[in-house]
């Protein structure tokens, strides 16, 4: 899911020190730097049909808890409490069900984070 639909659409800010050349394009020192991880969980290149969820694929190499010096410390940590949050909610809840249309789904104004306003469920 954190590859699908992760919470962090953009990395945080980076700026070149130097002049950089990526895919043709000179980014010059000192210019601002988004990198898009929503645009990289979406890459043909790296997943196949990137636009399908598929909960059973391999997605290893995703980006939504970083990647090298800036891997999140905490992951195996998030990993843990999500396993444990979703398996406990479904065994306690298991007719637990969206009780809206995805369309009326509203998500909170934010470049920075990306979130549900509210979640109307059932039980």
């Amino acid at each position: 899911m954190a590859r699908y639909d992760g919470p962090v659409p953009l990395a945080i800010r980076r700026f070149p020190t130097e002049d950089v050349t990526i895919g043709g394009v000179t980014i010059p020192a000192g210019e601002t730097v988004l990198l898009s991880l929503a645009a990289a969980h979406r890459d043909p290149h790296r997943f196949t049909d990137p636009d399908r969820l598929d909960i059973g694929r391999d997605a290893t190499g995703h980006l939504a808890l970083g990647h090298g010096i800036h891997y999140c410390l905490g992951a195996r940590l998030a990993r843990l409490e999500a396993e444990i949050a979703l398996t406990t909610l479904l065994r306690r809840f298991p007719r637990l069900a969206l009780d809206a249309q995805l369309c009326e789904l509203r998500w909170r104004p934010s470049m920075r984070s990306r979130g549900l306003l509210y979640l109307p469920i059932r039980y």
